[in-house]
């Protein structure tokens, strides 16, 4: 697989997200499946997996210490602290809590160093800024991590330019990650751009529009706890709307040769060679579809038409409910 620069770090193109084997998309994989999917990946030439504290509290940075820790020298791993699962009532329920202090930082990588079955993590993501903590104190505890040798590379997820910009004044920051596709374009307001300026990798989550950009998606039939359910852009009304451009996408992916979902995805490794997507699945026949992508070569005319069929004005509903869209820092059109 062609290569690219995530930080400090020289990864395939496409990397893996480690999400979806255990939250947001409906009921776990079973262990054995999750352990095929993970060294089928590594097997194909992923060197990039992408994990967090937050995704099952715990369960996927688990799974990839279980399966991935013995090959531990073969690839980057990236994981994320800010945003875990907390057991606030005192009940053993865990609920989602975002708590950017340094201690709880610095506990939450102690947790994850244990579960992911290793000495250092390559690149440390701050999830989500946590806006009672100015974010040089978060990130300028994830500092220390580096220099205490427990992170090798700092990230931001889910933040607009000015923050990175003084996020970085107080300590390097290698990556940045946030939501990037054909149908989410925010990071082209500004972020992309100071990622550029400052040198910084951009990774992008959900670079298939959380599954909707694959095809044929039945919203009706989502889990009951889906995390799409309580995203305005999946609603019946929106979803609707948003089909009616499907099937001329779906003929400009055949005119190139390749499925919806590589259309989507090579369509951001065009956009630079300092974009990084990270498509999660739980298949493994379509974790070699994904990763396929790096081979579909696309013309400028077609790119052209791809733009004018999707973009911020032809997709309808929000990406986040209220709750979601003030947890996270992006800029918004």
């Amino acid at each position: 697989m062609q290569q690219r620069s995530l930080g400090p770090f020289s990864v395939g193109a496409i990397g893996l997200g480690c999400m979806n084997i255990c939250h947001a998309y409906g009921p776990p994989i079973s262990a054995e499946q999750a352990e095929r999917l993970m060294l089928a990946a590594l097997d194909a030439g992923v060197t990039h997996f992408d994990t967090a504290a937050l995704y099952g509290f715990g369960a996927s940075e688990t799974t990839v210490g279980r399966v991935l820790g013995r090959h531990r020298s073969r690839f980057t791993l990236a994981s994320k602290c800010g945003m875990q699962g907390v057991d606030v009532a005192g009940n053993g329920q865990l609920m989602r809590v975002i708590d950017g202090r340094p201690a709880t930082l610095r506990s939450t990588c102690e947790a994850a160093l244990q579960r992911l079955q290793t000495d250092v993590i390559d690149l440390y993501y701050l999830h989500r800024w946590d806006k009672q903590v100015p974010i040089e104190e978060s990130v300028g505890a994830l500092g220390d991590l580096v220099r205490a040798g427990k992170i090798r590379a700092v990230g931001l997820s889910e933040v607009s330019a000015p923050t990175l910009r003084r996020a970085h004044a107080e300590f390097p920051i290698a990556a940045l990650q946030t939501e990037y596709s054909l149908w989410t374009r925010n990071p082209e307001i500004a972020v992309l751009q100071a990622c550029r300026e400052l040198g910084v990798a951009f990774v992008a989550f959900s670079p298939v529009a959380r599954g909707f950009l694959c095809g044929e998606l039945d919203v009706t039939a989502f889990d009951t706890k889906d995390i799409r359910r309580s995203m305005p852009r999946f609603s019946a009304q929106n979803s609707a709307a948003n089909r009616q451009w499907m099937p001329a996408y779906a003929a400009l992916a055949a005119e190139a040769g390749c499925t919806p979902a590589q259309l989507a995805i090579a369509w951001l490794l065009r956009r630079g060679p300092d974009i990084l997507p990270i498509p999660g699945t739980t298949s493994v026949e379509h974790l070699h579809e994904n990763l396929a992508a790096a081979d579909v070569q696309l013309n400028d005319g077609l790119l052209a038409r791809l733009d004018a069929l999707v973009n911020r004005h032809t997709v309808l509903g929000e990406r986040y409910n209220a709750q979601g869209s003030s947890e996270v820092d992006t800029e918004a059109f």
